[in-house]
């Protein structure tokens, strides 16, 4: 009996000892089960959205520079890269045809003008003939007859006509030298504008045939200096953007690989209309002015370029990641497991892009899209705060309203463990 006892005395010392130990160790293996998450905390500064494009930098004009007249390259005053100026002589074709053409036709003209000469001597000697005639003709009109008197008439009105004759004839002769003056002139060909020779088409010693074709010799950029157009590409997603950011007068940054440790900056100067499109993607043009003083950006680089399109300053802001964290039900609280139910990336994503929505269906999912959950540890749990967001940038987005304040932290995904290898 008294074994019986001590065994019961036992068994209940050992049911006391796993009661109390129940609790904790329940506890413990519920502590160990939770994952240890990632976390990022709620911040406060400023926030700049900008839209990312691609594209081509241009001098802002460019004149091509061409040949009127044809003939061989005599001389050649200009090399690539170089600075001329307006009226500065760039090359010379060969002037010995056209120099010859200006000696043929000043001599017809000087011929035509002898004519006016002679033709203006024969008419005063036919008007003075006809004078003398109706002299005759009032003394005694038996002095000289009717058709005499008609012939010497008439025969000063030819030679009037012959004269107006001769002198169309000078006015002709000289059109035809002015002419040839101007295609002996057009043999040296000379800088239209102040800027730098970015491309010469031509060698010394090449014939111009200008007779087909005019030739492009030269092409000269003027102002390089002073600006520089960078003309971008934008997705016709982001054009309405890119239009509120001109009216603001928002600037545009971008970097070139030549220099990829300055950061080069300008304003937006036009959004044309001229539309392309390429694999279904419709993209517009955007005209960007930057100033190049130093002449660092040059005509055909490929800049990246960040057109910033709004600002907010000294907001709360929540990371990213946050946003885009979605947890498994599991570790949730039971409360929250609604808001995942038919949720995953793939769907949010879906909503947001409208897949498989109807028109008035995506409207309303972009009035929503702004409302959304993030979640912060709760114990043993996980509990969603629901959070009205504003600007993004590639971190950040703006906290409109929710119950987030600067320091708490978000969870944005799960600690990877790390397992130590055995020696």
């Amino acid at each position: 009996m008294r074994t019986f006892v001590i065994v019961l005395s036992i068994l209940g010392v050992l049911a006391s000892i796993v009661a109390a130990g129940y609790q904790p160790a329940m506890h413990y293996l519920q502590a160990r089960s939770v994952p240890k998450w990632r976390t990022e905390e709620v911040t406060e500064g400023n926030i700049v959205s900008v839209v990312n494009a691609t594209g081509t930098i241009k001098p802002v004009l460019q004149v091509s520079v061409g040949s009127f007249v044809s003939g061989p390259i005599l001389d050649l005053f200009v090399e690539f890269n170089q600075e001329v100026k307006k009226g500065e002589l760039l090359a010379r074709i060969d002037p010995k045809i056209y120099k010859a053409n200006v000696a043929r036709d000043e001599a017809t003209w000087k011929t035509r003008v002898a004519d006016v000469v002679r033709a203006e001597a024969v008419l005063q000697q036919a008007v003075n003939d006809e004078k003398r005639a109706y002299a005759l003709r009032a003394e005694d009109q038996s002095f000289i007859a009717q058709a005499e008197l008609d012939k010497v008439r008439f025969s000063k009105l030819s030679l009037a006509a012959q004269l107006d004759v001769a002198k169309a004839s000078v006015d002709q002769a000289k059109a035809q030298l002015d002419l040839s003056v101007a295609n002996l002139e057009y043999t040296e060909i000379k800088s239209p504008v102040d800027g730098i020779v970015i491309n010469r088409k031509i060698d010394p010693g090449q014939t111009l045939a200008a007779q087909f074709q005019t030739p492009e010799l030269f092409i000269v950029a003027p102002d390089m200096r002073k600006e520089m157009h960078v003309h971008a590409t934008v997705d016709e997603a982001d054009i309405g953007l890119i239009t509120v950011a001109k009216e603001k007068g928002l600037p545009v940054t971008f970097t070139v690989d030549a220099y990829p440790d300055d950061l080069f900056s300008g304003t937006i100067r036009e959004i044309r209309l001229s539309s392309a499109t390429t694999q279904n993607v419709v993209t517009y043009p955007v005209v960007v002015g930057a100033p190049n003083p130093d002449l660092k950006l040059l005509p055909g680089m490929p800049p990246n370029i960040s057109f910033e399109v709004d600002r907010r300053q000294k907001v709360v802001k929540v990371p990213n990641s946050a946003l885009r964290f979605f947890p498994q039900p599991q570790h949730v609280r039971e409360q929250d497991k609604p808001l995942l139910e038919g949720k995953s990336t793939d769907k949010a994503e879906d909503q947001s892009q409208g897949v498989g929505l109807s028109a008035e269906q995506r409207a309303d999912a972009r009035r929503k899209r702004n409302t959304r959950h993030v979640w912060v540890q709760d114990g043993l749990k996980l509990r969603a705060v629901e959070v009205q967001t504003g600007l993004s940038d590639n971190q950040y987005t703006e906290l409109v309203t929710g119950s987030l304040k600067k320091g708490d932290k978000l969870v944005i995904g799960i600690q990877a463990q790390v397992t130590g290898m055995g020696g």
